[in-house]
């Protein structure tokens, strides 16, 4: 009968923790998704004046980041930084996408960190902005590596991933 009890214990538990998806992150998007519509709403501000063209084939490098937040910037710069070598700049277009709710926040964090990313928005309304919410950043910024046909390969890449996906 002391036995009965236990069993009953483990099957009960067992077969409640048989729902949960294991292995699945619950924040933002995750790889082998489609990647939503990644520019930013007609609302939001082009910080440099390059034309809104992203090209042909490669990869796609999406980066959401804000001033205030340490960690997004840190891996803003350095991703940007690594995309300075033409070999792997010739593989992969960034997309550098800031939710400081100022556009002068935006620029001056871009001309501090010398951001070179050929597509660098300033999306203002931050997490009220529909970009925003499409990528599910409510639990952190993150970088998104997309495949040419919008399909998300690798996520929160640092640089030193992103020259051994490009290589």
């Amino acid at each position: 009968m002391k036995y009965a009890k236990l069993i009953f214990v483990v099957l009960l538990i067992s077969s409640l923790t048989s729902f949960v998806e294991k292995d699945k992150p619950t924040g933002g998007l995750n790889v082998g998704d489609v990647a939503p519509s990644y520019l930013p709403d007609a609302a939001s501000l082009m910080l440099n004046d390059q034309p809104v063209a992203p090209r042909k084939g490669g990869y796609v490098l999406l980066s959401f980041w804000a001033g205030y937040d340490a960690h997004s910037r840190m891996l803003n710069t350095t991703l940007s930084n690594v995309l300075r070598d033409d070999s792997l700049n010739k593989k992969v277009e960034m997309v550098s996408v800031s939710f400081d709710e100022y556009p002068s926040v935006a620029r001056e964090t871009v001309r501090m960190d010398r951001i070179v990313a050929p597509l660098c928005f300033a999306e203002t309304k931050g997490a009220e902005s529909e970009l925003y919410k499409r990528y599910r950043l409510h639990r952190g910024f993150a970088n998104y590596l997309l495949d040419d046909r919008g399909v998300i390969v690798a996520k929160n890449v640092t640089a030193r991933e992103l020259a051994s996906y490009l290589n």
